[in-house]
């Protein structure tokens, strides 16, 4: 029998043990990788019902994989659900389950603010087949009530939301949309498992870019939803990803992930530790305009943050004074950070969403929806943390420095104080 830790046992035990045993596979510490794209059958009764979906077997990796089957069971129990799917990329999990989830008719209700993939996937893919999408700002949980109608299936947002951090009160939002029968599908790639669990709050499906922290060193490309409901996991996987997407993750990269996942609690500590001591340098730098991060007492939904969250995560947006140009003065004088799009890695990253992840807005939907052209995203890494304080302060030193030979008077620069807030 296999060996399965307690439910009780802790997060990084379930993550190094869920569902393993070594003395099943010849003493082996680490799990095989089955790349097998075919199953035998022993019969052909075996196979008739692995097809109707009677038996739970392999028969062919586009619908299920030994190596993908293990890396499913642990990211259920992380995240506290019922069963779970992986896809090959992030957007493959979004679109094979709103593809499951929604019919030509229905509605699907989305916070102001969301990754610029999903937002395009939403607008110019479902909107092309007869589904309605709608916005509303989550952040205030009226509105959602207001905004729900008859036709409403699925109510999607992130929290926190890429790339500005709003937060949304999944708990609320959830007990709004439980009775009407609509499914909640939050995105909870910034937080992972670890820090956040919108299954335990009430959601439905939670969505993970694998790319990012669960694999956390950039060496791959994978998604997964996580469900509270096995029999939707099964809908998704025998339509959404057999039928509509196609988007099989290969065994190499859940090989990957799990790896990722045996050390995922002590990098996301680390990756905490770190953004909280460099929001802090950037709210208290006369070059910043605005901080927007959970941990910041300043933040507008710091209560929020400190009641869903376990800790305040990776992720931090600002702008500073001087807009778009200051900002990138900023970036381009950056030594150690990396400028790259992605989150999650070992690397810190900078990026500058208006030109590169959400781009696919025009500037009158990022205008719309909260996204600044003078927004800089950072994702904080696991560097010693006087060196990361030491390069982005440089980087803020000379973009300051620059905003005064402009014309900007220090007089002005010393009377302005730094905000922290979350945008409306």
């Amino acid at each position: 029998m296999t060996r399965t830790p307690s439910p009780t046992a802790g997060f990084s035990t379930r993550a190094i043990h869920f569902g393993y045993d070594p003395a099943e596979h010849q003493g082996a510490l680490v799990p095989p990788i089955h790349t097998s794209a075919i199953y035998a059958f022993p019969d052909v009764g075996y196979g008739a019902r692995c097809f109707t979906g009677e038996e739970r077997g392999y028969f062919y990796t586009r619908i299920a994989n030994p190596t993908l089957a293990l890396l499913e069971g642990r990211l259920a129990t992380l995240e506290e659900g019922a069963a779970a799917v992986v896809f090959g990329s992030g957007m493959g999990a979004v679109t094979a389950t709103l593809w499951s989830l929604l019919e030509p008719g229905d509605e699907v209700l989305a916070d102001l603010t969301l990754y610029g993939c999903t937002f395009a996937f939403l607008h110019h893919g479902l909107a092309r087949f007869g589904v309605a999408v709608r916005h509303v700002d989550m952040t205030d949980s009226a509105r959602v009530a207001a905004a729900l109608t008859e036709r409403t299936r699925v109510l999607y947002l992130e929290s926190p939301a890429n790339p500005n951090m709003r937060l949304v009160d999944i708990a609320a939002v959830s007990a709004l949309a439980r009775p009407r029968g609509v499914r909640v599908v939050v995105d909870n790639t910034y937080c992972t498992p670890y820090l956040q669990q919108p299954l335990v709050l009430g959601a439905d499906v939670s969505l993970h870019s694998m790319t990012k922290y669960l694999g956390g060193h950039g060496d791959l490309t994978a998604g997964a939803a996580v469900f509270a409901d096995a029999e939707l996991a099964q809908r998704v996987r025998l339509y959404g990803l057999k039928d509509m997407t196609g988007a099989v993750m290969s065994a190499h990269d859940a090989h990957l992930v799990m790896r990722g996942l045996k050390t995922l609690a002590l990098r996301m500590d680390r990756h905490c530790q770190n953004a909280q001591q460099v929001a802090e340098l950037i709210a208290a730098h006369p070059a910043t305009a605005a901080v927007h991060y959970p941990g910041l007492p300043g933040f507008a939904q710091h209560a929020l943050a400190q009641r869903q969250m376990r800790q305040m995560g990776g992720m931090i947006a600002f702008e500073l004074r001087g807009g778009l140009q200051a900002g990138v003065r900023f970036m381009d004088a950056l030594r150690l950070v990396t400028r790259a799009v992605s989150l999650g890695d070992a690397e810190t990253l900078a990026q500058h969403p208006a030109s590169m992840t959400h781009s696919t807005y025009t500037p009158e939907e990022r205008a719309a929806h909260g996204i600044s052209e003078g927004l800089v995203r950072l994702s904080v890494g696991l560097e010693d943390i006087g060196d990361l304080l030491a390069d982005i302060g440089q980087a803020l030193d000379l973009a300051h420095a620059m905003d005064l030979s402009a014309g900007l008077s220090p007089d002005r620069v010393a009377a302005a104080t730094p905000s922290c807030s979350a945008p409306a």
